[in-house]
């Protein structure tokens, strides 16, 4: 069941140690009131905003940095079809274990965006990259990735942390080390991307910004909502053209 340990994949913007990190969270991946218990409260709300751009009935999507499968499990309820990629070789054995209990067609891959985009070029409806750019050397290489693997028109979703001293007093220190919402030490507060930032890679793959809007996540109720100011968590989405101008 577990055909993936000895996969070795090329040095190719991935960090060995924050593949290693999540690699080690393994275990804990759909223990819904466990160590990463946060993603699986936000989860509905990311499937919402997707939604709002995308209907996902037929939709071709690639979930890239999908750990133990939390999003693409929904992806593939709300009836898209799916692949799903991570560095991680322990997080795609959860993943394809989780999907064959549940009767899930999910195509579960150990890969990178870079070794994808040689096959799958301008293949999906929908891409989405969540809570992965700030643990990659080369955000701006992952972006360009995403917009390859686009086919015209389609949409890329992306969320991450905003750089700032309010994101690294609440995102880093209240949520890792006080209220400790994820586990100790998954952020590296200096990886941050500010919204301009992203937009601006973005840009220059010539994705159109659809939207970038900041989620508000509540420990005590464990409610996520979408639609105030991107001062910590935000979730933007663009759109590859139709055609070449």
């Amino acid at each position: 069941m577990f055909p993936h340990k000895n996969i070795e994949l090329p040095m190719t913007n991935v960090d060995e140690h924050e593949k290693e990190k999540f690699n080690s969270k393994a275990v804990d991946w759909w223990d819904k009131n466990g160590p990463l218990r946060t993603l699986h409260d936000i989860n509905p709300c990311r499937l919402e905003y997707i939604k709002r751009y995308l209907e996902l009935k037929g939709a071709s999507a690639c979930d890239i940095g999908c750990g133990g499968g939390i999003l693409s499990s929904e992806l593939a309820r709300q009836g898209s079809h799916v692949t799903a990629i991570d560095a991680a070789p322990k997080l795609i054995e959860v993943a394809e274990l989780y999907a064959s209990e549940h009767n899930l067609d999910i195509e579960y891959k150990v890969d990178l965006s870079s070794n994808l985009v040689k096959t799958h070029s301008n293949n999906f409806d929908l891409v989405t990259c969540m809570e992965l750019i700030e643990h990659v050397p080369e955000p701006s290489a992952l972006v360009e990735d995403c917009a390859r693997l686009l086919a015209p028109g389609g949409v890329l979703i992306v969320s991450t942390l905003n750089r700032n001293l309010i994101s690294y007093a609440l995102g880093v220190l209240a949520a890792e080390y006080v209220l400790r919402l994820i586990p100790k030490g998954t952020h590296e507060y200096t990886k941050f991307l500010k919204p301009s930032e992203l937009a601006k890679l973005a840009r220059e793959t010539r994705l159109k910004t659809l939207d970038i809007s900041g989620m508000y996540y509540n420990p005590f109720t464990r409610h996520a909502s979408i639609g105030v100011p991107p001062v910590i968590n935000y979730v933007a989405s663009f759109q590859k053209p139709f055609l070449d101008a």
